[in-house]
């Protein structure tokens, strides 16, 4: 868990959800610009986080119905879940400290 984020399809979302307590999905797409230029924090926040909080990259592209059920509209959208359950959203291409702020507020809810 602690290499870099871990891709999710559609297939196997509810699957990893349920084995992971606090997991933060990454909605993206290869031809949206900002999502590109979010990607590295990505990789930065789930090396930092490993262990911890599971980081996973979702494809809006491929995988539509994860991102039509979360009514994930505009990208990129980082949906922060907690126990199966959204329990934040930022959407757009933010600073890392935002990203960790909302990661350090749900982690010490646990």
């Amino acid at each position: 868990m602690s290499g870099g984020p871990v891709h999710i399809t559609d297939a196997e979302f509810d699957d990893v959800m349920k084995k992971n307590p606090v997991a933060m999905v990454d909605f993206w797409a290869s031809w949206c610009g900002p999502c590109m230029a979010l990607a590295p924090t990505v990789e930065e926040v789930a090396k930092e986080y490993g262990g911890r909080v599971l980081v996973g990259k979702l494809n809006v592209d491929e995988n539509p119905k994860t991102a039509e059920c979360f009514q994930v509209y505009s990208i990129p959208t980082m949906v922060i879940m907690r126990n199966g359950q959204e329990v934040d959203r930022i959407v757009g291409c933010v600073q890392k400290k935002i990203i960790t702020a909302a990661l350090d507020k749900h982690l010490r809810q646990e």
